[in-house]
């Protein structure tokens, strides 16, 4: 065999048809672009390996890695932060977090520790009036027995404030320069979905601040008279998933309705769509709007999910301890209770894969380790935090 001809059939992932999931919700939407949706199935060709590292965690929605081999698991459920040992020890709830709406798809959410000596989380904030969502940041403190977080500050607060309790977003990624990206959703009720398209609202952006909470004089609605000057991009639904890949651009999959699920390429200023045009229907089945996937002016997903997948928690691999999965795109999967992989070619989707099936578990949130091995964190009252490495 060639040489060449001997690489490429190692490097090339196993191909078949497309992935189990069942008739779409909306058959007469068809796909913009080969590819776009229902590409074809792949499988790992290493032996795939789940470590359970703790239990018990109550509604885990996110995890960060801390020095030492240590994590920061935010628990929606309880509105609290909390430490894992790499023993899988549990610290009580950290002291000074603020006061938390925990109710339905409320409660503490995102966390992050971009290792410039803050501790970053987003939660549910309750108001008059109802709730939005917050970002702020803090010193992680105290002792093993008794952590705390101390002098901590709002540096995001969601606009206008509004009665419900769902699509908060969430996520946040960092940049190198000290700027950060925060993921928003658009509050699900039709007072808040409509404000998706409105640059007076925070509802259904992705915004840019610094991670002090400053403006970026650069951000693409700054000077426009009327418009939040925080935002990077409009027209989203409710985004949970959120990363960076190896060019430093930002990609995201976010939450659709009954069908519609979308993987995005987000780039500055750009509208994606949201609720004028979608590959989904309402949940009584009824259209939305007038029930188009395309309009000029309103970008096309690189990827779409019909059935849904219920993507939260998001990372695309380095590769590191694991070639064949470098720049592949992992999102955890609620609905699908699923790990969910895809294979890039470019900037297209080319294959997906779902592990963890046979857990049943809904997976929140995934991140790459320094190894390159995955840490998953299980959404449940008795949550889990797993461990995922590939090999030989």
């Amino acid at each position: 065999m060639r040489p060449l001809l001997a690489l490429l059939l190692i490097a090339s992932p196993v191909m078949a048809a497309p992935v189990e999931q069942g008739a779409p919700n909306v058959p007469e939407f068809k796909p913009a672009f080969a590819g776009q949706t229902r590409a074809d199935a792949v499988k790992t060709r290493g032996n795939v390996r789940v470590a359970e590292i703790a239990a018990g965690l109550n509604k885990p929605w996110g995890v960060a890695l801390l020095p030492g081999g240590k994590f920061l698991v935010s628990e929606k459920a309880g509105g609290t932060l909390r430490i894992i040992g790499a023993d899988g020890s549990k610290s009580p709830p950290l002291t000074g977090t603020p006061k938390v709406d925990a109710r339905d798809q409320g409660g503490m959410m995102g966390v992050s520790v971009p290792g410039d000596g803050w501790v970053y989380f987003s939660y549910a904030e309750p108001r008059d009036g109802g709730s939005g969502l917050v970002v702020a940041r803090g010193k992680l403190g105290g002792t093993d027995a008794a952590p705390a977080l101390t002098e901590v500050k709002t540096i995001f607060s969601m606009q206008p404030t509004i009665d419900s309790t769902k699509h908060f977003g969430g996520r946040m990624v960092f940049l190198p320069n000290n700027m950060m990206y925060i993921t928003l959703g658009e509050r699900s009720i039709v007072p808040g979905r409509v404000q998706a398209q409105d640059p007076g609202s925070h509802f259904g952006k992705i915004v840019r601040i610094g991670r002090d909470g400053s403006v970026p004089k650069d951000n693409p609605l700054v000077g426009r008279a009327g418009a939040k000057p925080e935002i990077w991009s409009w027209g989203h639904r409710n985004v949970l998933s959120a990363a960076l890949d190896s060019r430093g651009r930002l990609w995201e999959v976010e939450m659709g309705p009954k069908g519609g699920d979308e993987l995005n390429l987000v780039a500055k200023g750009k509208d994606y769509g949201w609720p004028t045009i979608t590959y989904g229907e309402e949940y009584s089945g009824k259209p939305i709007g007038q029930a188009i996937t395309q309009k000029a002016g309103m970008e096309q997903p690189v990827y779409y999910w019909d059935p849904v997948i219920s993507p939260s928690g998001m990372a695309i691999h380095s590769g590191r301890g694991a070639t064949e999965w470098q720049g592949n795109v992992f999102i955890g999967g609620l609905s699908s209770k699923a790990l969910v992989r895809l294979v890039l070619n470019g900037d297209r989707v080319v294959g997906e894969e779902r592990l963890l099936t046979d857990r049943g578990e809904r997976i929140r949130d995934v991140v790459e380790g320094p190894a390159g091995e995955l840490y998953v964190l299980t959404d449940d009252a008795n949550g889990k935090l797993l461990k995922v490495t590939v090999g030989n």
